[in-house]
C-alpha cells in the first residue's frame, strides 16, 4: 500500500456533521406556521399548476357550488312567500267575506283609514277566507326541498375536493419522497433536521388544510355574495345599497383589529416554540437535570415561559375575538335600519312582509360569506407561505446524476484507489487536495487523526456522498462515478458510533442488511456480535419490540445489534467509525476478536479515536487537515516518534494517571 498527499492549505475549515458525523445540526422540533409569503403571485401561480390534472374535476366542483348556493339563496325568499301565505290569512280573516278586496280597501279609505287601506293594496287576500293552509304546505314542501337539494350539492362539493386535495398532496409527497432520495449530504448538513421535517410533515400539511378550506369556501363565498346581492337588488334596491354601505365599515373594522392581533399571535407562537422547545430538552435530559439539581431551575424555566405564552395567548385571543362581536353589532345595525325602513314600506303597501323577511336574511347572509373571505385570505397566506418552503426544497440542486451507461460490480474484491484526489467543502476553503492511496483487496485501513483532520470525509467521498473535485476514487479498477450509486454502496457495510434502529423486532432490525435473511443466518449474526444471549434474556426474544429510539434497551445492546446488522450484511468492505465506543470493556474484546474474524478476506476502514482499538490494523493513516502525514504499522509509527506516537502517548498517560494518580509532567 502506498500513500502520498501534496500540502493542503492551513485553513481547515469545520467540516459539517452528518452521515459519519453525528447527525445534521439543529434537532427535531415543532415548525412554526409560517406567517407570509415572500412572493405571493409566483408560489400562487406555481400551487394553482399542480391543480391542471384535477380541472374537469374542479369544473364539476365548480358546477356544484354554483348549484349549492342557487339553491341556498332562493329558500329566503320562498321563506318570504310563506309569511306572505300567513299575514295575508290573517288579514284576509278579519276582514267580511261578502265583499272583494277592492271593496275592502275603498271601505277602509271612505272610514279615513288610509295607512290600513295602503298595507291592504301591497296584499293579495281573500275576505274571510283566513290562512291557505294548502299552500303553506306546498309552499314549505318546497322549501324543505330546496334546503336539502342545496345540501347535497354542497356535500358532493366538499367531497370532490377532498378527493383533489388529497392528490394534489399525494403527488406533492411523492415528489417531495423522490426528492428527498436525490439531494446530496451536503443538503442535509447544512440544514437542521427539524426544519426539513417541518417542510415535509407540518407545510405539506398546512398547504393540505389551505387547499381543502380556502377553494371550496372561496368557491362558496364568492357565489354566496354574488347570489345574495342579486336576490337583494331584485326585491329592493334601495335596501341593497344601504346593505352594501356596511360592508368597508365590516373591512375596516376586521383589518384595524386583525392588525393587533396579528402581534399577539406572532408572540404566542414564539412562546409557544420556546416552551416546547425548553419541555422536549428537560424530557430527553431529565436525568441529567436532577443529577445537577436543576430541577427548580428548570421549573422556574418553565414557569417564565408559561406566563409569556399566557399573556400572549389571552391577548391574541381577546383581541382576536373582538372581531366577532364587532361584525355581529355592525349586522345589528343594518337589522334595525332594513327593519325600520322596511317596516314602513310595509305599512305603506309599497313592499311585502315576506320581503322584508327575505332581505333581512339576505343581509344576514350577505356579511357572513365577506367575513369568510377575509379569513381564507390569511389562510392563504399561511399555506402559500409553507407552499414556498416546500418548493424552496423541490427547488434545491440535487446530486450528481448517474452515469446513463454504468458499469456492474459483481464480484466485488474491494480493491480501493484514490487518485490525486481533490475536495473542499466550501470553494475558498481547502480540504483535501491531491489524495492518493492504494487499498488492496482484504486489508485493514485504520484512519486516525484529530477532529476536523478529514477521517469521516475519506469514506463520505469513497460512498459518493459528496462528490469529489478532481481525480478520481475507483473500486475493483472501475472509476465509481462510473457506477451507479445503488450498485456501489450494496458492497460496502457500516456500524457508525450514533446507532440507528428503527421501531419494530430486534430480529428485523438485524435483517435490515440482507435481502430475506433465514432465521438460522439473523441467529449466527447475533451470536457472532455477541448478541445473542442479551436478546435471548428479553421476554420476547428476537420478537422484542424496539420504540421509539431504541429506548427499551441500553446503548451497548444497541450498538451490538447494529453490528449484527452488518455481520449479516456480509459486506465486501467493512466501514466502522468507532464501532465499539458504547460497549463495555469486556464487550468490547469480545467485538474485536469477531472483527478480526470479520475482517478477513474483506477491506475495511476504522475510523478510530481509541487508538488501542486499531492496533492490529494492516495499514493505519494518520491525517491532518485533509492531509495523510503518516502511514505504517502501529509499531512501526511508534518507532518513528511522530504525530501517531505523541497522539498514542497522550491518550496512554492520560489514561495512566487517571489510574494511578501519578502526575504527568
Amino acid at each position: 500500500m502506498s500513500a502520498a498527499t501534496t500540502s493542503s492549505g492551513a485553513s481547515n475549515p469545520r467540516r459539517p456533521q452528518g452521515m459519519f458525523g453525528g447527525g445534521g445540526p439543529g434537532a427535531v422540533g415543532m415548525g412554526l406556521p409560517p406567517e407570509k409569503p415572500r412572493n405571493f403571485k409566483a408560489t400562487l401561480r406555481r400551487l394553482g399548476r399542480r391543480l391542471r390534472p384535477e380541472r374537469w374535476i374542479i369544473s364539476v366542483v365548480l358546477i356544484l357550488g354554483i348549484t349549492s348556493v342557487f339553491f341556498a339563496v332562493i329558500g329566503p325568499k320562498l321563506l318570504g312567500n310563506a309569511t306572505n301565505i300567513i299575514f295575508e290569512g290573517i288579514v284576509g280573516k278579519q276582514l267580511p267575506a261578502n265583499m272583494t278586496q277592492a271593496q275592502a280597501e275603498a271601505y277602509l279609505r271612505a272610514n279615513g283609514q288610509s295607512q290600513q287601506a295602503d298595507l291592504l293594496s301591497g296584499m293579495t287576500v281573500t275576505p274571510g277566507a283566513g290562512v291557505d293552509f294548502t299552500a303553506l304546505g306546498q309552499v314549505i314542501a318546497l322549501v324543505a326541498v330546496v334546503y336539502l337539494l342545496s345540501s347535497i350539492f354542497s356535500w358532493a362539493q366538499n367531497y370532490l375536493m377532498a378527493g383533489v386535495t388529497q392528490r394534489v398532496m399525494f403527488r406533492l409527497r411523492e415528489e417531495v419522497d423522490v426528492k428527498l432520495g436525490r439531494l446530496p449530504l451536503k443538503y442535509f448538513d447544512t440544514h437542521a433536521r427539524g426544519d426539513v421535517l417541518s417542510r415535509v410533515t407540518n407545510d405539506i400539511d398546512n398547504i393540505s388544510t389551505t387547499l381543502q378550506q380556502t377553494l371550496t369556501q372561496m368557491i362558496t363565498s364568492v357565489l354566496t355574495v354574488i347570489g345574495v346581492l342579486t336576490m337583494m337588488l331584485l326585491i329592493s334596491p334601495l335596501l341593497a345599497i344601504i346593505s352594501l354601505l356596511t360592508v368597508p365599515l365590516s373591512f375596516a373594522v376586521t383589518m384595524f383589529i386583525a392588525k393587533r392581533s396579528q402581534r399577539e399571535f406572532v408572540g404566542q407562537w414564539k412562546w409557544t416554540g420556546r416552551l416546547n422547545g425548553h419541555v422536549e430538552e428537560m424530557y430527553s435530559g431529565h436525568e441529567l437535570v436532577k443529577v445537577f439539581g436543576h430541577q427548580e431551575q428548570a421549573m422556574a424555566d418553565f414557569a417564565e415561559a408559561n406566563d409569556k405564552m399566557y399573556e400572549s395567548s389571552f391577548k391574541a385571543q381577546f383581541i382576536s375575538g373582538i372581531i366577532q362581536p364587532a361584525m355581529a353589532f355592525i349586522a345589528n345595525i343594518n337589522y334595525v335600519l332594513i327593519a325600520v325602513i322596511g317596516g314602513l314600506w310595509v305599512a305603506n303597501g309599497t313592499m311585502s312582509l315576506g320581503d322584508v323577511q327575505a332581505f333581512i336574511q339576505y343581509s344576514r347572509q350577505f356579511t357572513m360569506p365577506i367575513t369568510q373571505i377575509a379569513s381564507i385570505t390569511n389562510l392563504l397566506q399561511s399555506g402559500l407561505a409553507s407552499a414556498e418552503r416546500v418548493f424552496e426544497l423541490l427547488d434545491e440542486p440535487e446530486q450528481v446524476p448517474e452515469t446513463a451507461t454504468p458499469q456492474i460490480l459483481d464480484l466485488r474484491r474491494g480493491h480501493i484507489t484514490f487518485e490525486d484526489v481533490s475536495f473542499r467543502y466550501e470553494p475558498d476553503k481547502p480540504l483535501i487536495d491531491d489524495l492518493t492511496l492504494d487499498v488492496r483487496p482484504g486489508e485493514s485501513i485504520a484512519i486516525v487523526g484529530p477532529t476536523g483532520a478529514g477521517k469521516t470525509t475519506l469514506v463520505n467521498l469513497l460512498m459518493r456522498f459528496y462528490e469529489i473535485d478532481g481525480g478520481r476514487i475507483t473500486f475493483d479498477g472501475i472509476d465509481i462515478r462510473d457506477l451507479t450509486r445503488d450498485n456501489l454502496r450494496r458492497s460496502f457495510g457500516m456500524v457508525l458510533q450514533d446507532t440507528w434502529l428503527f421501531k419494530g423486532t430486534i430480529r428485523e432490525n438485524i435483517a435490515y442488511g440482507a435481502i430475506d435473511p433465514s432465521e438460522a443466518q439473523i441467529i449466527q449474526a447475533a451470536t457472532a456480535a455477541h448478541v445473542d444471549r442479551l436478546v435471548r434474556t428479553l421476554p420476547d426474544g428476537y420478537d422484542t419490540i424496539l420504540g421509539t429510539d431504541a429506548a427499551n434497551i441500553s446503548t451497548g445492546e444497541q450498538q451490538l445489534l447494529t453490528i449484527a446488522r452488518a455481520f449479516l450484511a456480509d459486506p465486501a468492505v467493512l466501514i466502522l467509525d468507532e464501532a465499539t465506543s458504547s460497549v463495555d470493556t469486556r464487550t468490547e474484546v469480545l467485538i474485536q476478536k469477531a472483527m478480526a474474524e470479520l475482517r478477513k478476506g474483506r477491506t475495511s476502514f476504522v475510523i478510530a479515536h481509541r487508538l488501542s482499538t486499531i492496533r492490529d490494523a494492516d495499514t493505519i493513516l494518520v491525517m491532518d487537515s485533509g492531509n495523510i502525514i503518516e502511514t505504517g504499522t502501529h509499531d512501526e509509527l511508534i518507532a518513528a516518534g511522530g504525530f501517531y506516537y505523541n497522539l498514542y502517548n497522550s491518550q496512554f498517560l492520560a489514561s495512566f494517571d487517571e489510574d494511578a494518580d501519578i502526575p504527568v509532567g
